[in-house]
């Protein structure tokens, strides 16, 4: 209920209203399958590279949205947590469910997009549903971490901001990750968001032979692989939650 009252919250006033939602990760994407598409001919090395980078950029947005929204959410209701005694670490999820509504709507577009190339779906893609709630776990255990954190250094807002575009550009997003040097793959699949996106791409772009097809298996070089970026989702979940609970006391009178 929280969450859709922020998500509602959020549009209103607005001429466009929940179109916004949709027209952020779409403006993006327009614009870097103009230059990386195009102009450096990315867009000839698969079919479906298109959707694989609006797949990446919806997906992105859903972690930037939803783990700035949790860093914030303490502080930005101050009075709230001084007043009323509940479940501090409601505040943090519900920004992080607001955002997976916002996802939702982006999703939605994605579909579109996957109907309009004709994919046809398969059996397995049932497995879309444990990789998205892998990436939501992940998310709220860095957003259990910012919100906390937050709460005493508010230079944290801007070091995130930082590590987000970092982020952002170290993911095979735009790039496929097969263009990464074999030590990097490794690097880079430590990160769950990527071993998430690899995953999905390689559910859903089934047909699609290029490198984007790379998962955490092969990087590796062994099977079951994507168990280390999943423990590492998991370890980040529980070290958020830790850290958020031993600081619940407090947060009131630091926010």
């Amino acid at each position: 209920m929280i969450a859709g009252a922020e998500f509602k919250l959020k549009y209103s006033g607005s001429a466009l209203g929940y179109v916004w939602s949709v027209v952020k990760p779409l403006a993006l994407f327009s614009m870097l399958y103009a230059v990386f598409g195009h102009v450096f001919k990315l867009g000839t090395i698969s079919n479906y590279y298109p959707l694989s980078l609006l797949m990446g950029i919806v997906l992105f947005t859903f972690f930037s949205d939803a783990t700035s929204m949790g860093m914030w959410s303490l502080a930005s209701r101050e009075s709230l947590l001084r007043k009323l005694a509940f479940p501090r670490i409601v505040i943090p999820t519900a920004a992080t469910l607001t955002a997976a509504i916002t996802f939702g709507v982006n999703a939605f577009v994605v579909l579109l997009f996957i109907v309009w190339n004709r994919i046809v779906p398969q059996p397995d893609w049932i497995l879309v549903v444990p990789l998205l709630l892998e990436l939501y776990l992940f998310i709220l255990g860095i957003a259990l971490i910012l919100s906390t954190a937050f709460v005493r250094l508010r230079d944290m807002g801007q070091v995130w901001e930082l590590a987000l575009q970092l982020l952002f550009y170290a993911s095979p997003i735009i790039y496929p990750i097969g263009f990464l040097p074999a030590p990097l793959r490794k690097l880079v699949f430590l990160n769950p968001f990527t071993q998430v996106l690899q995953d999905l791409r390689a559910i859903i772009l089934y047909p699609d032979l290029s490198p984007n097809r790379i998962t955490a298996d092969h990087a590796f070089g062994f099977t079951g692989a994507r168990a280390i970026p999943v423990a590492i989702a998991i370890g980040v979940f529980a070290l958020g939650l830790r850290y958020f609970r031993r600081e619940e006391p407090w947060l009131a009178e630091r926010a």
